[in-house]
């Protein structure tokens, strides 16, 4: 029994510490609202999930008092959009150093063979991402544009821009490079032939200007579901980072046409 109590004393006096150490922060935010993005900055690891429970629960409590109880609310809808501000920044720098340090890996190669391998390489692990191929495709846009740079130079960086772009494009899902397709197509009837090529298993051949893929109705309606009901309820970030370009409203109106058709004439 009394180790049971000595045990239930920790448990309190640690809830006891969590406490005064969140309604510390929750005093230091309320002082300087102003400031909610430096105070995240400095003290992130204290924005933690029991914080913003804690937040709620002091919310609750001045359920006699709506005034200040919104006013709670609105400091935690500040903190949680400066979190969530600053998690974001944090990744994309995270993103860009590591970006350059491939691409700097890249360029130091022996050889253009050499730095082609590396990025087919970096494909097939999946860590061929768009801050690297952007980092190339800026180097190779700046080069292009120069009179400074020799002609074997732009050759090199042209090369190395085309294989990027190709193993991204070939990460891409299929369905995704499909319907991107297939939104380019005007015609109703051009429409239904492409989508019948789509549907028709064979031979899939991925090349670097023509691609062979195939489908099936259920699966490319899935997609195109996907994305529509992401637009409608504004959950871009559900999306994979490809179909992102796909939310524009002229595009959902062109892929809800899409969908209808193939309902009507493949399912």
């Amino acid at each position: 029994m009394k180790h049971k109590l000595l045990r239930l004393a920790r448990k309190m006096k640690e809830i006891d510490n969590d406490v005064q150490r969140h309604n510390e922060l929750l005093d230091v935010v309320r002082k300087s609202p102003s400031e909610v993005g430096e105070i995240v900055a400095r003290r992130r690891k204290d924005f933690t999930k029991e914080f913003f429970v804690h937040l709620q629960t002091v919310a609750e409590s001045y359920y006699d008092n709506p005034t200040e109880q919104n006013a709670v609310a609105k400091l935690g809808n500040m903190c949680l959009a400066s979190v969530q501000a600053y998690d974001t920044a944090t990744e994309s720098i995270e993103a860009l150093n590591a970006a350059e340090l491939k691409f700097q890996d890249i360029i130091n190669s022996t050889s253009l063979d050499a730095a082609c391998r590396k990025i087919d390489n970096l494909a097939e692990k999946n860590e061929l991402d768009s801050a690297l191929v952007l980092m190339i495709t800026k180097a190779w846009s700046a080069a292009k544009e120069s009179n400074m740079m020799k002609d074997e130079v732009k050759d090199v960086l042209y090369h190395l821009y085309t294989t990027a772009r190709g193993n991204l494009q070939r990460l891409m899902p299929k369905e995704i490079r499909i319907l991107k397709y297939l939104l380019t197509i005007k015609d109703p009837e051009e429409h239904i032939s492409a989508l019948k090529d789509a549907f028709t298993p064979g031979e899939e051949l991925e090349g670097k200007d023509i691609d062979c893929l195939y489908t099936t109705p259920e699966q490319l309606h899935t997609w195109i579901t996907t994305v529509v009901d992401a637009y409608q309820f504004s959950r871009e970030g559900t999306l994979i980072r490809e179909a992102r370009d796909l939310m524009n409203p002229n595009i959902i109106q062109k892929l809800e046409e899409l969908r209808k058709l193939i309902q009507d004439k493949f399912m």
